[in-house]
């Protein structure tokens, strides 16, 4: 089958990369390239696979990449401009979107303006505008195939079930490096500590994310808007193995899980080719390497951010991007030595205390991340 064009918007991160070796690996050609401020590694993707147009979007970059690419007839853009221009570039079929953060949004809603199939991979999107994004890809026809392990396991137990009543989606989780640890343990974390993801390699921010639980809360708020489920209806699970990606529960009581190797190639090709599935350069589940495998009752208490984001989505309105745009910010002072880990979902749960309306629009998703920024700021007493 000969695959049509596609672009990547975060080329240069954990899942942009991998996705660059599918689409060498399956002959999939790329229109176009987005990064943030990576200049060497998106020049080196532009040359490798020839994109008509990059962009790169951090302004201070702008010049530099220019510099780099003037020999090539590559475009260069610049900004969200140019971002939201690359995700609706002509003559491609998909745009994967793997941005960190809310600036994914926009992107998201241009693509889909085009016509374009999402593969998604930035969890803000759903996070903040699921609302904007689910009725936008409704009137557009446009179909949207989740990226993230958890929810193309779903995604993949749902395949011939369209019809079927579902009872509830049982979503896994690693637990991250700190399972089993208590609040006096995790007020003395290190960076370096929260960095050691036991089964994944991914970027700095879904790693945090990821240590803290609050990667699992936004997941459950994405499957709420990408499955059509009530919060009531998802159940965290720990899994320590990250062997069962997760579980779909229908009516009848009958489970179906997906099961794999960790390794995020597998649902990476599987958006890209999707409805094929190819032949994948990963290792082969082998079950008996394992043994057993495990679950458990995510902590809440000491895991707090778990806990506001599965309120936020039931409060609805705003109180999803209030807990999403305070947990960037957090996340990037932890990161910076500004504030402790603990921090993190101590003030990401008082966002829930804040008034926020219920009208979500791409002008009030804007505002209130504004908000909870500047709110984030005055509660750790930052200038």
């Amino acid at each position: 089958m000969e695959h049509q064009p596609i672009t990547i918007l975060g080329s240069t991160g954990s899942i942009g990369t991998q996705a660059l070796e599918v689409c060498e690996n399956n002959g999939i050609p790329v229109k176009g390239l987005a990064a943030f401020s990576n200049e060497a590694l998106l020049e080196e993707q532009a040359r490798r696979f020839h994109p008509e147009q990059v962009c790169i979007y951090s302004e201070g970059h702008y010049l530099g990449m220019k510099a780099r690419l003037a020999d090539t007839d590559i475009r260069v853009v610049r900004g969200m401009e140019g971002l939201c221009d690359t995700a609706a570039l002509s003559g491609t079929e998909l745009c994967l979107n793997s941005v960190v953060g809310m600036v994914g949004l926009q992107p998201t809603l241009a693509a889909i303006e085009a016509g374009k199939t999402i593969a998604l991979a930035n969890k803000e999107t759903l996070v903040t505008g699921g609302q904007l994004v689910m009725r936008a890809a409704k009137e557009k026809g446009v179909r949207i195939l989740p990226v993230d392990s958890e929810h193309s396991a779903i995604f993949q137990c749902l395949q011939g079930y369209s019809g079927c009543e579902v009872n509830k989606i049982l979503l896994t989780a690693s637990g991250g490096p700190f399972f089993g640890k208590t609040r006096e343990e995790l007020a003395r974390v290190t960076v370096e500590q929260a960095l050691r993801h036991p089964n994944w390699s991914m970027g700095a921010k879904i790693t945090i994310d990821s240590a803290t639980l609050m990667n699992k809360g936004f997941e459950c708020i994405e499957a709420v808007w990408l499955f059509d489920v009530k919060p009531s209806q998802i159940q965290v699970l720990v899994h320590r193995e990250s062997v069962i990606h997760s579980m779909v529960e229908f009516c009848d009581h009958a489970v179906l899980a997906q099961l794999g190797a960790p390794d995020m190639k597998i649902p990476i090709q599987y958006a890209l080719t999707y409805p094929e599935r190819l032949p994948c350069a990963v290792k082969p589940l082998d079950l008996l390497e394992y043994g057993c495998l495990t679950f458990a009752k995510p902590d809440m208490d000491t895991f707090s951010c778990l806990g506001a984001a599965l309120k936020a989505v039931e409060m609805g309105g705003l109180y999803p991007t209030l807990v999403n745009s305070a947990n960037e910010e957090l996340v990037r002072l932890f990161l910076n030595g500004k504030i402790s880990f603990l921090q993190i979902g101590d003030t990401v749960s008082k966002m829930l205390e804040l008034p926020a309306g219920q009208k979500v629009t791409l002008a009030s998703v804007l505002e209130a991340e504004k908000t909870a920024r500047e709110a984030v700021h005055s509660i750790c007493g930052i200038a």
